[in-house]
């Protein structure tokens, strides 16, 4: 078994409750964590036999484009997608941060984390 992570993929989108957040977006931070089988992949050296993190990338960067109130929303939809397009996935963890919030503090992120393992 092995890790495969993808940290601090930044993206500027719309989430949020409040009808300013989805005109004027904000700065996002996702990291991903997947475990799968990397022993056939680190003998062949080729791609066909690992997750693609190119493939990762886009999943989290297309739907971080589609605007949700919550991060939670977010979160599901990056982890339902990635275990339907990548079978070789196991188990993925996936955090979504909103950089400088707009809540009444001074908070530098707010961040939901959830992991889901394959049934």
């Amino acid at each position: 078994m092995g890790t495969i992570k993808l940290k601090n993929i930044r993206t500027y989108s719309y989430h949020g409750c409040l009808l300013e957040e989805g005109k004027i977006g904000s700065d996002y931070s996702v990291d991903l964590e997947v475990k799968t089988d990397l022993q056939q992949s680190s003998i062949s050296d080729d791609l066909k036999d690992t997750v693609d993190y190119v493939l990762l990338n886009r999943i989290v960067v297309e739907e971080m484009a589609i605007r949700s109130h919550l991060l939670e929303h977010v979160v599901q939809r990056i982890i339902t997608r990635s275990l339907k397009e990548i079978p070789s996935i196991w188990c993925i963890k996936t955090a979504v941060s909103k950089l400088n919030p707009p809540i009444d503090g001074d908070v530098e992120a707010v961040s939901i984390e959830m992991e889901q393992s394959r049934n």
